[in-house]
């Protein structure tokens, strides 16, 4: 027996509820991780509400990134966090435990304020999903827009899909930098995240976008509006981002996160050129935008609802799949600046 175990939702993890190292070829526990409360990594049961990046690379010690929807329990769990890579002892103490974290409380995560629970107690972000690229890793989120829905006199949830990035070296995570993203289709704004995948352009699609082959660009599936995070529209679309949803710094405009305010950190009035290089600045806070970065529409479904998505190269073109709601299988074809990518067919 494997689990589930069961516990009450509203109460931190047993022992017997954390993470524990399984031998694949019987399922044998090989061991788990000591009980302290860092090695709890998420709080909530939401099915989209967490995800992980593992990150190697050339001379990077091996990290593994968790982003983590927390339930409103800020002071157990970090939304976002860094991990050591899983060790070769298996009863160490050094399993999942932070990256970084010193006698001045400076660590590698990000916890939601508690005032901020206290202004928006149905805060929380969503991971939906997340990947690396280059030296950066990057989530794809859904978090409560505290803007809409303060100003929604009938109580409604407004939601807004956001993509976040940060230099995998950076152990303080002063890198942390996100953008609203979504897509926009015969005038209608679909902003609510549903899936994503990333992928090397083949040949064409790379011509079409200015890219090289090496570059990537993202596949990502959103649904209607900004309402029903848990029960969202059916009128979902798949959109195609290139190179801007990478390169969130020279993007500017004006940087604030409302939900992370730091009341004893002034702004600093120093100018500061932000390059896509930028890992952040010791006096910093995390960095938000507010200016949304809109994908290319590529093919749309009003009926099902699209719930996942896969792509990969094969010859000069790049094929995308779509499941839908329903368990339903589609291979899709997008026009891209003229473009005829991959085959108009559904299967």
């Amino acid at each position: 027996m494997t689990g589930p175990v069961e516990d009450n939702a509203k109460c931190y993890p047993p022992p017997s509820g954390v993470c524990q190292f399984l031998r694949l070829e019987d399922l044998f526990k090989l061991g788990e991780p000591h009980h302290r409360k860092e090695h709890y990594l998420s709080g909530a049961r939401e099915a989209d509400g967490m995800n992980k990046v593992i990150y190697s690379f050339k001379n990077i010690v091996d990290r593994l990134f968790i982003g983590a929807a927390i339930d409103g329990k800020s002071e157990y769990f970090p939304t976002l966090s860094s991990r050591k890579k899983l060790v070769a002892d298996e009863e160490s103490v050094n399993m999942f435990s932070l990256v970084y974290q010193d006698e001045f409380f400076m660590s590698s995560q990000i916890k939601i304020p508690s005032d901020t629970l206290s202004l928006y107690p149905a805060f929380d972000i969503y991971y939906v999903y997340g990947f690396s690229s280059r030296t950066y890793v990057y989530f794809l989120t859904l978090q409560l827009d505290t803007q809409l829905t303060q100003m929604d006199a009938g109580g409604e949830k407004f939601f807004t899909s956001k993509i976040v990035r940060m230099c995998s070296n950076d152990t303080e995570f002063y890198s942390y930098v996100e953008f609203p993203l979504g897509c926009t289709k015969d005038g209608v704004e679909y902003r609510l995240v549903q899936a994503a995948y990333k992928q090397k352009p083949g040949r064409r699609l790379a011509q079409a976008l200015g890219l090289s082959e090496d570059d990537d660009v993202l596949f990502v599936v959103f649904s209607q509006g900004q309402k029903n995070r848990s029960n969202p529209p059916r009128e979902t679309v798949l959109c195609l981002f290139g190179e801007d949803p990478f390169l969130l710094p020279r993007r500017g405009g004006r940087l604030s996160l409302p939900w992370l305010l730091n009341k004893e950190l002034h702004c600093i009035h120093t100018p500061k050129q932000i390059g896509d290089d930028f890992c952040g600045l010791v006096l910093n806070q995390p960095l938000g935008g507010l200016r949304v970065i809109e994908g290319n529409p590529l093919y749309e479904d009003r009926t099902e609802g699209m719930g996942a998505v896969a792509a990969y190269t094969y010859g000069e073109h790049t094929v995308v799949f779509v499941g839908t709601r329903s368990g339903q299988l589609k291979k899709v074809g997008g026009r891209v600046e003229g473009w005829m990518d991959v085959c108009c067919c559904l299967v």
